[in-house]
């Protein structure tokens, strides 16, 4: 059962980060010590990345973090990054071949290993889903093959770009609807360890349509949330019925940026922002965003940029892959975009609260006290987390401190932009929640007699989705001592 509160509360304390970061665990960082200074540094959510790595490591990583926030008294997210169903090809001869423009390649199912002429494509399920005239892209779009001819065994095509072509790189199909599920027989093996890397959040790659997502959930249930990661055109189509079935989305532009015109992705990136907050639901902007220090103790002043417009647009969490994972500069790339965020979030150059049809009466009222009377914290008890996310949604310029009793619902909020969720013991009553809201602010956030405090409530207590009791008081030092 879910209940949700709301205190708005002024004070005179700067604003918190809003925007969140996450930082990709791998060889440069899979240390106790590494991890602590990674949080340290600003990172709230930590992706495990099982398309490297292998599950003792996985585990040992998330140990890791579990003590690292124990030690510093805070709130981390683990992020389970499932492989999906990447297609690559096979192994060749010669570990690579040249492959010259006007060409024919041909990809097939003999295990024979890899020449100039041919190469292994283990996905029969492919094989009857193209047809001719379908592009294909390897190694990231650097080698483009078209159709010519296919069958159920073999696929006829002509190299369009050429160049170099190495074992087991990846093949994208732009503009077409694969018959593959979106979870493998290695995710679904993967998702069984999700208790032992104690995740919070299980990222689905490869997401086409809604129904790969309705497909996970009823494999993990309620018990992990759910992001689609939006990577092929297809769930770009498709980013309606996929939000509503999703909790979170992450723009993906990696392999986004393979399958389409790579002039389009930032209004694409902006797009898929915009339908995120008009669904309630967090969005993550992934991949590249400082690229350069992966090798480099400074970003490129394009990469700089790139993170200010994604803080700017409303993402509630930009995230680090190679950066943090294997490169030189792990601790810095962190540091560096928690910088990048605050100065961006200082000048007011963030995205600015949009109140569209999906917004109840509650949270438009809580979004206008807080514009209107310059309210600079939002204070919220939820066991579900879905208020707190509500109120982010809105965007007002105020921090959000979200109290609640489920340990899972707190570290998932560390993934929502401007919430600081604190856990506290069970509550049952309107009064309790007041006295601990007062003692609680007033002792750690420095609250003055006379603070205005609006309180939204959903009544009764404990009934899920209800939020319909607005009250605004003046917040009362001397009992908050008392109590």
């Amino acid at each position: 059962m879910v209940f949700c509160l709301i205190f708005i509360i002024t004070y005179n304390v700067k604003f918190l980060r809003r925007t969140k970061i996450i930082a990709t665990l791998g060889p440069s960082s899979s240390s106790e010590d590494i991890i602590r200074k990674l949080v340290i540094a600003g990172a709230n959510v930590f992706r495990l990345n099982f398309s490297h790595g292998n599950l003792e490591n996985h585990k040992q990583n998330a140990q890791y973090i579990r003590k690292v926030e124990q030690e510093l008294n805070t709130n981390i997210a683990i992020m389970m990054d499932l492989q999906g169903p990447k297609l690559r090809i096979g192994v060749f001869e010669k570990g690579n071949v040249n492959l010259n423009v006007g060409s024919v390649f041909v990809l097939d199912q003999e295990q024979e290993l890899g020449t100039t002429n041919r190469v292994t494509f283990p996905h029969p399920e492919i094989y009857s889903a193209i047809t001719e005239g379908t592009e294909l892209l390897l190694d990231d779009g650097k080698i483009k093959l078209l159709v010519k001819e296919r069958n159920g065994k073999s696929i006829i095509t002509e190299v369009i770009n050429g160049g170099v072509l190495s074992n087991r790189k990846g093949v994208n199909i732009p503009n077409a609807i694969l018959p593959i599920k979106a979870l493998t027989a290695k995710d679904l093996k993967d998702i069984e360890a999700a208790n032992d890397v104690d995740a919070d959040w299980i990222a689905v790659s490869f997401v086409q349509t809604a129904k790969d997502i309705e497909y996970a959930r009823s494999i993990v249930g309620n018990k992990f949330d759910i992001i689609a990661k939006i990577e092929k055109p297809s769930a770009v189509q498709n980013i309606d019925s996929i939000l509503k079935v999703s909790d979170a989305i992450m723009v993906a532009r990696g392999d986004l940026g393979v399958e389409l015109p790579f002039e389009s992705i930032p209004s694409i990136q902006k797009e898929l922002i915009e339908k995120a907050k008009e669904h309630q639901r967090p969005v993550v902007v992934a991949t590249q965003m400082l690229e350069s220090m992966t090798n480099c103790h400074v970003p490129t002043r394009a990469e700089i940029t790139d993170v200010a417009c994604a803080v700017a647009e409303g993402a509630d969490a930009v995230m680090l892959s190679a950066e943090s994972a294997s490169g030189n500069y792990p601790v810095e790339a962190v540091s560096t975009m928690a910088k990048i965020i605050q100065k961006t979030e200082d000048d007011e150059l963030t995205f600015v609260g949009r109140l569209n049809q999906n917004i109840d009466a509650i949270q438009q009222s809580v979004y206008s006290a807080v514009t209107s009377a310059k309210i600079r914290t939002i204070a919220s008890f939820t066991e579900s987390g879905r208020c707190a996310i509500s109120t982010s949604n809105t965007r007002a310029q105020a921090n959000i401190i979200a109290f609640t009793p489920n340990v899972k619902t707190m570290r998932r909020l560390s993934l929502v932009w401007g919430v600081k969720p604190i856990l506290i013991d069970e509550i049952f009553s309107f009064s309790q929640m007041v006295q601990l809201t007062q003692r609680h602010l007033c002792k750690n956030f420095k609250m003055e007699q006379g603070e205005k405090v609006a309180i939204v409530a959903g009544l009764p207590f404990r009934s899920s989705g209800i939020t319909n009791l607005i009250h605004i008081y003046e917040i009362d030092t001397e009992r908050a001592i008392e109590s």
